[in-house]
């Protein structure tokens, strides 16, 4: 690329004056659904908004449990609250230990601190960005308890090998299936192979009352403890009426939806394999099929003339929704966790990951091969000359 054509390149940059390839900016999220407005009003009209026991709760955990086929279903305020509501049921307590990813959202290792118990951090497999179940093993101590399991970017933990470790050393797994309810791990939903699954009703997940979350498990003994705790005095910690309501509605479209959204992220991924120094993160696990809340990328800024943070401005100028990945914890002090290996691959995750935002992969062809143009644009705006 010469100085002249790279200079025009980057004056076409929306970031420097140029014409977004999506002028409008990137689609609404929670989308406007008739089905949605209809509870709303129903749920209105005959009061049941304000109860404290109403039908919609009691509806939504019953088919949350028919939905993963599980007997026991419980809501709660947040999924954030549901990791350590999960944890307390599995009597995780002050002095134990509890496995957890080098990357994942840093909700889950307060959960655990929260109890009382100690994060030991494990490092991910770069092709997942979630727990390396090869290395959970050698990560188990006589204090260790439980582990904390996260499906994240589209990744997806090999579950019935996590199950066999955990059953075979006698601890509990907590699957966090917040960011892809609905997914499906090998023959189960995502969330149903632990021994508690965790959900999340935030106002950005692909299932949103705003906030919320719930816990699903097929054992009664945890429901029950998961219950009492909730209900010390009375709920402290409930999912109201209307967030039930809205959430009836998403719950029957979401199978739909997850796989139109896999459906558009298929062609992304195929459409961008040629941009150098963007490597796709979780492509479709085999034998199961994910469902996306953020698709992820690695960026390799050797072969960039920006870094990271640089590129992401671009891409939000042109319009499309782009985050950098979590932090992870690979910096947090030895008094805090314990860390297990070099956790390299999780430091390269916290330091390279790009995410896309889940609501444009609803959209339609158009609308995604201008998210294609726009990764193009800034790719040959900032690429290097001899990485091109």
């Amino acid at each position: 690329m010469s100085d002249m054509s790279s200079g025009s390149q980057l004056k076409e940059l929306a970031l420097f004056g140029g014409e977004a390839m999506l002028p409008e900016g990137p689609p609404s999220w929670p989308l406007a659904d008739e089905s949605v407005h209809r509870a709303l009003e129903s749920a209105f009209a005959d009061g049941s908004w304000g109860r404290y026991h109403g039908p919609h709760v009691e509806h939504l955990e019953s088919c949350l449990a028919e939905y993963h086929a599980v007997p026991h279903a419980l809501t709660c305020c947040s999924g954030t609250f549901a990791v350590e509501l999960a944890l307390r049921a599995l009597k995780v307590k002050a002095g134990d230990e509890v496995i957890l990813a080098g990357y994942d959202f840093s909700g889950n290792f307060r959960s655990i601190e929260a109890t009382g118990a100690r994060p030991v951090l494990v490092d991910i497999d770069p092709l997942t960005s979630s727990l390396d179940v090869a290395l959970v093993e050698q990560a188990i101590g006589a204090s260790t308890r439980a582990i904390v399991a996260s499906h994240l970017h589209g990744g997806i933990v090999t579950m019935s090998a996590l199950r066999e470790i955990a059953d075979r050393r006698g601890l509990q797994i907590v699957e966090d299936a917040c960011q892809t309810p609905g997914g499906r791990v090998e023959a189960r939903r995502a969330g149903a192979w632990g021994d508690v699954g965790v959900l999340s009703f935030g106002g950005s997940k692909l299932l949103t009352a705003g906030r919320g979350g719930a816990i699903v498990t097929t054992r009664q003994d945890i429901a029950q403890r998961a219950k009492s705790y909730c209900e010390q005095g009375n709920n402290a910690f409930p999912l109201s009426e209307l967030q039930a309501a809205v959430l009836l509605p998403q719950l029957e479209e979401l199978d739909g939806r997850n796989a139109i959204r896999w459906d558009n992220a298929e062609l992304l991924r195929e459409q961008l394999r040629d941009i150098n120094g963007l490597t796709p993160v979780a492509e479709k696990p085999p034998e199961s099929s994910a469902s996306l809340f953020k698709m992820a990328w690695l960026f390799d800024k050797s072969t960039w003339t920006v870094d990271r943070d640089r590129f992401l401005a671009a891409m939000q100028a042109e319009g499309v929704a782009v985050d950098a990945g979590f932090r992870g914890f690979t910096k947090r002090g030895s008094g805090r966790c314990r860390r297990v290996g070099h956790l390299t691959n999780s430091e390269q995750a916290a330091h390279e990951t790009v995410l896309l935002h889940h609501p444009v992969l609803l959209e339609s062809r158009s609308t995604i091969e201008k998210v294609v143009a726009a990764f193009h644009k800034v790719h040959q705006a900032f690429s290097e000359p001899n990485a091109a």
